[in-house]
């Protein structure tokens, strides 16, 4: 059992398992240091929008904080609304709030339990992995403790190499969208607004924006121009052949076969909803068993069409997009940027449409960089990672995905793994691919507090 125990993070991955930790009993007190490194504990950026208008894609009854309770946050809404239904999409807003209430209620348990929680609000600055603890630099404070978890969800986003200096230093060039929304103000002037990427926080940015701004138009450029599927209005019964098809998947983990397979699995039911969401229980698991060139096939090829099927709008979001289509407020276009300038008038944009060699060029009044998840390490400027890396304490995953670890968290660094230096979340990509969302968050938490706790 590690008494003494780092998360560093202070997003939903670390309130998760800081609560697991403390809802445990156990036969001694612990001893947690939280890093929260500012902000409100538990939102982190994943839900620390205000905005009513930001869903959650996934349905309420899924969204629990606890494995041992997946329909917690269901429950917790139908106490002041007894007519929400399992079955909706509900704000984002309101999921922060709930992760706000649920760690405040550890907190509370923990100081009564005689558990000793420290939250701290800063960044850990430096951190030293050994076989037999974890050592953290913050300031000019030192701390030893037995294990640390990281927990560090998305990373600070980085201006694609075809932005130039000159549109960056503009402030008319938005590399963070959420802080953006969180300050905009609304305005009746007609503003054109390009966003880059087309995916899910690309859609938020283009709602929001939409209705503080009711002159505004807007322009979506992406690789293919195609924005994420939408979700049914009532959940699909389950896919009636998913164990044939897992089944198959697992006795030829090839990407071409799986291909074929999904092809005709889609042919033979009425929704291809249902083929993708039996897959979810198993993506960990099928992801483990392709070999790297097949990992690396499915980034080149596939990893767009599987994120617009996987990560899909509720229906409410898809029906706004679309009467902003059809309105003429917004525009799309599939092709490659080749650059980013700052004109006399504002930023100006040079890509090449899908299926033409012509450069076109794009005049804007604002940029919105919406181009998702971004888990480099090799190419961060987040100063935690950076140090360990230059280290050699962790590794970086080869596709850039996060970093390299076993499945159960434990993180790699000459090839081994460190006993008491684990990741939850989002940097657990490149090793599970399935491994940014709640339901998997919370089973990560959940294995890893048994793990942590173990006599």
């Amino acid at each position: 059992m590690f008494r003494r125990v780092a998360i560093i993070g202070g997003g939903a991955a670390g309130a998760t398992l800081l609560s697991e930790l403390l809802e445990r009993p156990v036969s001694q007190p612990l001893h947690l240091d939280w890093y929260t490194g500012g902000g409100t504990p538990g939102r982190g950026v994943a839900y620390g929008t205000r905005s009513e208008r930001h869903l959650l894609n996934v349905r309420a009854a899924s969204m629990g904080m606890f494995a041992s309770r997946p329909s917690g946050f269901l429950e917790h809404m139908q106490k002041a609304d007894p007519s929400i239904s399992g079955t909706d999409f509900l704000p984002r807003c309101r999921y922060g709030e709930y992760l706000e209430a649920q760690t405040a209620s550890a907190l509370a348990r923990a100081k009564s339990n005689g558990h000793d929680v420290r939250v701290v609000p800063y960044e850990v600055d430096a951190m030293v992995p050994e076989n037999d603890g974890v050592t953290l630099f913050q300031g000019e404070a030192t701390t030893r403790v037995e294990a640390a978890v990281l927990a560090l969800g998305t990373l600070p986003p980085r201006p694609l190499s075809q932005v130039d200096d000159s549109a960056l230093a503009s402030g008319r060039y938005i590399m963070q969208p959420w802080p953006f929304l969180a300050e905009a103000k609304p305005h009746a002037q007609a503003h054109h607004v390009v966003v880059i990427g087309l995916g899910l926080t690309a859609v938020d940015v283009i709602v929001e924006l939409a209705a503080l701004w009711p002159n505004a138009h807007f322009t979506g450029i992406s690789r293919h121009g195609l924005l994420p599927e939408a979700h049914q209005a009532s959940a699909a019964l389950p896919f009636e052949d998913s164990e044939e098809l897992i089944e198959a998947m697992r006795d030829a983990p090839d990407m071409r076969t799986w291909m074929r397979l999904l092809r005709e699995a889609v042919g033979h039911t009425d929704d291809w909803r249902r083929v993708i969401d039996c897959l979810r229980p198993h993506t960990q698991e099928l992801w483990q068993l392709l070999s790297l060139a097949d990992r690396s096939r499915f980034l080149r090829h596939a990893r767009w069409a599987w994120e617009r099927a996987r990560h899909r709008l509720p229906l409410q979001v898809a029906q706004s997009i679309a009467a902003l289509e059809k309105k003429g407020r917004l525009q799309r276009h599939g092709g490659h940027l080749h650059g980013v300038t700052l004109g006399e008038h504002g930023p100006q944009l040079r890509f090449v449409p899908k299926g033409d060699k012509r450069e076109r060029t794009l005049d804007a009044d604002l940029v919105v960089q919406c181009i998702g998840l971004d888990n480099d390490i090799r190419r961060t400027q987040h100063p935690l990672l950076q140090q360990m890396v230059t280290n050699g304490h962790i590794r970086p995953d080869p596709f850039g995905l996060g970093l390299q670890a076993m499945p159960d968290g434990r993180l790699l660094h000459d090839g081994t793994a460190w006993p008491r230096l684990f990741a939850i979340g989002s940097m657990l990509r490149g090793t599970l691919w399935e491994s940014t969302a709640m339901p998997e968050i919370r089973q990560q938490a959940r294995h890893l507090a048994d793990h942590l706790l173990a006599d």
